[in-house]
């Protein structure tokens, strides 16, 4: 918990200020009723038995504002013992670290926020909570809309094309497509006797296989087979058969 030291009492301080205050105070008194002033000046006290009353006082006025002070605090500690013990525990962790003075009638009212469901301790409004949110896809049209293109490496003359690895997430997860040009033993006469090997990791449904699928098909110009990571390529041994 925070708790403010409270300054232990000082020894009361006699200045002139403050006797030329009392001073003033006292000739107020006297102008404000002249027909009275003298019956006013003789149940005046001196300035000096002022300063001493008020020697006299000093300690006790301080300790009897220590005394009432002490007793918030442990009215408001009882108070936060009668939450659950975890939500105590983040209640304590939360005090710690907010910008209220650290005083007993400021955990009161830090505790009576908790209680009536304006202050969240998990959530604090003086802490910057950063939303985060999956950018998602749901209904996409094209497969550039769904899909972009990671970590395109740069053509090397004579190698083989390499495969482009694109990303997105239709809404149920993020999902990594792995496209490689495949090319078929013997094409059958009608076919081009090449084609693209869509591979898919994560977690993708039926529909959402199809929906790939058929984007992917919309903006490639060879046959292409979509498929989950690890799944046969029944359209290379389909190829192969019509070979």
């Amino acid at each position: 918990m925070r708790f403010r030291r409270w300054p232990h009492p000082t020894p009361f301080e006699d200045t002139t200020r403050k006797r030329a205050a009392f001073a003033r105070k006292q000739r107020l008194e006297r102008e404000s009723l002249p027909l009275f002033a003298s019956a006013i000046a003789e149940n005046q006290h001196s300035v000096d038995e002022e300063m001493a009353r008020r020697a006299v006082s000093w300690v006790r006025i301080q300790q009897s504002s220590r005394n009432r002070r002490a007793a918030d605090w442990r009215r408001f500690r009882a108070r936060l013992f009668a939450f659950p013990d975890a939500l105590r525990r983040q209640i304590r962790e939360t005090w710690r670290r907010c910008p209220y003075p650290p005083d007993p009638y400021s955990f009161g009212d830090f505790l009576r926020q908790i209680q009536i469901g304006k202050l969240d301790p998990f959530r604090p409004p003086w802490t910057f909570h950063a939303s985060i949110r999956a950018r998602t896809t749901p209904n996409p049209t094209t497969f550039a809309e769904a899909f972009k293109q990671i970590g395109k490496p740069p053509p090397s003359p004579g190698a083989p094309k390499p495969a482009a690895i694109y990303c997105g997430n239709l809404g149920s997860g993020i999902l990594f497509l792995r496209a490689t040009p495949l090319q078929v033993a013997a094409a059958a006469p009608d076919d081009c006797g090449e084609f693209i090997d869509l591979e898919i990791t994560g977690a993708c449904s039926d529909d959402e296989l199809a929906l790939i699928e058929r984007l992917a098909q919309a903006a490639c110009s060879r046959p292409l087979v979509a498929r989950r990571r690890g799944a046969e390529v029944g359209f290379a041994s389909k190829k192969q058969k019509a070979a």
